[in-house]
């Protein structure tokens, strides 16, 4: 006799709340193997093919495409057991269908659990640090407000493609998110209680006791910061707006809607500044061109500049960081992951590449190229989205010279790359024509000051006008 199960849209990771349907892969009556890919949905940070951990015959799909279903909800409804099913299914699936547990393999990474179990959803907690754009000095405030773009943890516009030869430079916009907490540390029952009166999450509260002990205090801290941040929301939210006839609505949701929030985040809580300087790119480019002259893998010019940023960050390592402000700590982290921006259908998706610090010019270029490739293919893992450190941006694909750009949360600074033109440029001695670019740094101010984002700043663009100040830290 068939067993109805129903499989609910499980947790897609990295405190995704909810995704919209884009869609189904499979029909109503059709016959499921264990683990078959049943529907594809969007997320605020990539596409994922959801697979289902029961075989058997699909008696019911819950929500049409475009609907936007949260963590929990039933998705797909199936009847395990079935003779249709037993008929088409392999004995490991059969197996695997009769069992009281699921697959465990929804998602990479992210398995399934029984049935009959209530997902719990993770109320995020933690302040970051992010900001905007606000042209300055070294070390300076003020200006206009940067054109900015991008996805969760999002800052920056760009896109991969541009003009003459800074068609390869990729701009950005990421998320980055640090690493989970490990093992909860609580002892009292009355802690536990309070944290799950208040829908409190224990794997993210940071503990003050002795050896990360989670005290009641930390939990009412983690209480309150929610509640903060839903008054500071509200008062700029602002009232309704009043349209007049024939205006259009578009909803903030999705990837738009996770980069809005982050965007609003940005501006509330990082102090940043900006600070630029004008560049002479002639040999980066001829260098470019000698290492692609052979029959090697070819380097791409954002791949180089990636290699730059990850030197400058050995430097000056003050700018890979993060700041904790629950603890009032700035938090330099050991390795850099690189995030940059492709352009796909769907707007902007920013990959990072993992342990960028750690990859020659040749490994940088192959990652970003893949990375890029299967952005927009739609087929990138949660995994790819997040974590980054700093951000590469590059607006020059789009024309422009300058801009400010917001920081990606919580990361501490960005590195700007506005187009390369030809310009009269005093080398040598005498007057000429030369390809120059404008690079710009947006950091945050609580980490440096401005000496030290001066010294990254012109050190990088010492790097774009002689390549082989590179050769000095190798």
């Amino acid at each position: 006799m068939a067993e109805v199960r129903e499989f609910p849209l499980p947790d897609l990771g990295e405190g995704l709340t909810e995704a919209t349907i884009v869609r189904w892969l499979v029909e109503v009556g059709e016959v499921v193997a264990v683990d078959q890919p049943v529907v594809e949905v969007e997320t605020a940070k990539a596409m994922v093919e959801v697979p289902c951990p029961y075989g058997g015959v699909v008696t019911a799909r819950r929500g049409e495409e475009g609907d936007e279903l949260p963590v929990g909800a039933p998705l797909v409804t199936v009847a395990v057991g079935a003779p249709e099913a037993g008929a088409a299914a392999t004995e490991p699936e059969r197996k695997a269908a009769d069992a009281s547990e699921g697959s465990g393999n929804v998602l990479v990474g992210y398995g399934t659990s029984a049935p009959a179990g209530r997902r719990r959803r993770v109320r995020p907690s933690g302040t970051g640090s992010t900001g905007g754009g606000r042209a300055g000095g070294t070390g300076g405030t003020g200006g206009t407000t940067g054109t900015v773009g991008g996805t969760d943890a999002v800052g920056g516009i760009g896109g991969i493609g541009g003009i003459g030869e800074a068609s390869e430079i990729g701009g950005v916009g990421t998320e980055a998110t640090w690493p989970e907490p490990g093992p909860v540390s609580v002892i009292s029952p009355l802690v536990r209680r309070l944290a799950r009166e208040h829908g409190v999450d224990l794997r993210t509260v940071r503990g003050s006791g002795p050896e990360g002990l989670i005290l009641r205090s930390d939990v009412e801290r983690a209480v309150r910061v929610p509640e903060q941040d839903a008054v500071v929301g509200a008062v700029a939210a602002g009232p309704a707006v009043t349209a007049p006839a024939g205006a259009e609505r578009v909803p903030l949701k999705g990837m738009r809607g996770a980069a809005a929030e982050k965007f609003s985040r940005s501006r509330r809580e990082i102090p940043d500044a900006t600070c630029w300087v004008d560049a002479d790119a002639t040999e980066l480019l001829a260098v470019r061109r000698a290492m692609n002259a052979g029959s090697g893998p070819k380097v791409s010019l954002l791949a180089l500049l990636a290699r730059i940023c990850t030197a400058a960050l050995a430097r000056f390592p003050e700018l890979n960081s993060t700041v904790d402000t629950a603890t009032r700590e700035i938090v330099r982290l050991p390795g850099v992951h690189l995030g940059f921006a492709a352009q796909t259908d769907r707007g902007l998706i920013v990959p990072v590449v993992r342990d960028a610090h750690a990859r020659t010019v040749e490994g940088l270029s192959e990652e970003m190229a893949r990375l890029t490739e299967t952005a927009r293919a739609g087929r990138l893992a949660p995994a790819e989205l997040t974590h980054g450190t700093f951000t590469l941006n590059n607006y020059g694909v789009f024309g422009v010279d300058g801009s400010t750009p917001i920081i990606n949360h919580p990361e501490a600074a960005m590195l700007g790359v506005g187009r390369i033109a030809a310009k009269p440029w005093v080398h040598e001695g005498e007057l000429a024509v030369r390809s120059v670019v404008q690079l710009s740094l947006t950091f945050d101010h609580r980490v440096c000051d401005g000496g030290t984002a001066g010294g990254f700043l012109r050190f990088v663009a010492d790097c774009v006008e002689q390549p082989a100040v590179l050769l000095r830290g190798l």
